[in-house]
């Protein structure tokens, strides 16, 4: 340990501000253009949180007991799921449920103070309490000891730091792009035929590479669209095409475990109905499959390898692994037509026969094989980028107690002028 480090309490190095919600019965404190955050709005593998579900207005913020925090601070979840942590990118409100985290600059940046306070979330997590959720006050962080360097060695640990983390965000991106991309080729083909009637509004002296160039298609994909439309029990649908149910496609299995399999650091990825999956010991499922929870928000995932599931989620293996990709932008863009019956007056859930019943007009499997390929070149590029996101957290967690500790001396590193 360098001798310029020192001791303190991470409460005196930084100010913890409380949040707070408008009326929701006043209307005229809502969808204004101020950010309002709350736990759900965290995104647990990125650093920085930029967007939430809801917004408040001016008067809304003058109203209420929340407070604006400025881009840069830090917010830590309180209430429930306790320490989800992230750095703000931009001025944001938030709830009472999550705390606002500010730094004591003559101690600690908040950049540094983001690693401080997430090499510590174990620590905080151990001392909650209360009788329902888990609860951390105030005064919890004055039981949490920090030691803090210099101002200048701060600097250097939270580049090296931040350098990982924006990598990681940058393939996030990347792979929300990728997904967006995916969905609108779906639409297109498969929603709103737009091959079919770019093929059926033109005459037979038509210029195809043009349609395909407009289309963003190449002429051979093209050529796989008929050129009209046909009557089917779900309305017109490309001639030749035929209604298939996503139960031709897999079996519609669910897990059997309870949630309390689930371990901090098991082995396996432990798949529930939440939007992040968790971890544990067992597994018993090894395949390509898509994850649909069968109840709260009806999330939908892909995964490969070995993997277990909450006895709420829905396990869909292709029986082609072909379809994989497909299927998963399908039941994705799909979610709400499929979960529209879901049942249940308090909690919501779908049914084995509302998945496997879906229906959707759908080329012959030959043709249908040609077409998906570009499904499953967009899903390899987001494998790539989830693998080398995985690379890039395990380094970023193996440094990390390293660095706050003083173990690795980052003495010789040179921070340029963009970095001080």
């Amino acid at each position: 340990m360098e001798s310029e480090w020192q001791k303190y309490a991470i409460s005196d190095v930084m100010y913890i501000i409380g949040g707070g919600t408008p009326k929701r019965s006043i209307s005229e404190y809502w969808n204004g253009d101020i950010p309002w955050l709350s736990v759900a709005d965290f995104n647990t593998d990125d650093r920085h949180v930029s967007k939430t579900k809801e917004t408040i207005t001016d008067l809304g913020l003058q109203k209420s007991s929340t407070k604006l925090l400025d881009s840069g601070q830090l917010i830590i979840s309180a209430r429930g799921t306790v320490g989800a942590l992230a750095q703000l990118d931009k001025p944001m409100t938030f709830n009472q449920s999550c705390y606002g985290l500010n730094a004591k600059t003559e101690y600690v940046t908040n950049d540094y103070l983001y690693y401080l306070v997430k090499k510590k979330v174990r620590d905080l997590q151990k001392i909650t309490h209360g009788a329902v959720f888990d609860t951390i006050t105030k005064d919890t962080f004055k039981d949490i000891e920090v030691q803090l360097p210099s101002l200048l060695t701060q600097k250097k640990i939270a580049h090296i730091l931040s350098t990982l983390d924006d990598k990681i965000e940058l393939n996030s991106k990347m792979n929300q792009t990728l997904e967006e991309m995916a969905q609108s080729i779906f639409k297109s083909w498969f929603v709103d035929f737009d091959p079919v009637h770019a093929k059926a509004n033109l005459g037979s002296n038509a210029d195809y590479d043009q349609i395909a160039k407009e289309l963003g298609i190449s002429r051979e994909v093209l050529d796989l669209f008929p050129d009209g439309f046909e009557e089917s029990e779900l309305g017109m649908i490309p001639i030749g095409w035929k209604v298939k149910e996503l139960g031709d496609f897999f079996p519609v299995v669910t897990g059997k475990k309870n949630a309390n399999i689930a371990t901090n650091d098991g082995k396996y990825i432990f798949f529930t109905c939440s939007q992040s999956a968790s971890k544990t010991d067992v597994y018993s499922f090894d395949a390509a499959a898509i994850l649909l929870a069968g109840n709260c928000d009806f999330n939908v995932k892909w995964y490969r390898g070995k993997f277990e599931a909450y006895q709420r989620t829905y396990v869909l293996i292709p029986r082609d692994i072909e379809f994989l990709s497909f299927l998963y932008f399908l039941i994705s863009y799909k979610l709400s037509d499929i979960t529209q019956s879901s049942q249940g007056s308090v909690v919501k859930f779908i049914t084995k026969g509302m998945i496997e019943n879906y229906k959707i007009a759908l080329p012959n499997e030959i043709v249908l094989k040609d077409l998906v390929g570009i499904f499953s070149n967009i899903n390899f590029k987001i494998e790539g980028n989830l693998e080398q996101i995985k690379t890039l957290q395990k380094t970023r967690d193996t440094l990390l107690p390293k660095l706050l500790s003083g173990e690795l001396d980052v003495s010789e590193l040179e921070l340029d002028n963009a970095t001080h």
